[in-house]
């Protein structure tokens, strides 16, 4: 499927997206590359493959609930302004 200019006028019409005469050509370039790509799928077999309605009914896979220190300290700390060892150093606050 191709799209001329006046249909790419009509969906920047329907979108409220006002394009100048001058953009009308890249976008119909654009739009006729994401038509190309869709026109892909419709090649793809996907006889037998059930329809995933939702991630509901799947399963996330448990891990073991660990306290770690991330075990990456000088990463964390690369824009800490000031530092003691692996910690950030603040100022002392006293009010």
């Amino acid at each position: 499927m191709s799209l001329d200019p006046a249909t790419v006028r009509r969906i920047a019409s329907l979108a409220r997206i006002r394009v100048e005469d001058h953009e009308v050509a890249t976008l119909q370039a654009e739009l006729n590359g994401i038509l190309g790509w869709i026109e892909q799928l419709n090649e793809v077999d996907v006889e037998g493959v059930e329809p995933l309605t939702g991630a509901a009914q799947m399963a996330l896979k448990m891990r073991e609930d660990v306290v770690t220190d991330g075990g990456y300290p000088d990463k964390v700390l690369a824009n800490a302004p000031e530092r003691a060892g692996d910690f950030y150093a603040v100022p002392k606050v006293v009010e």
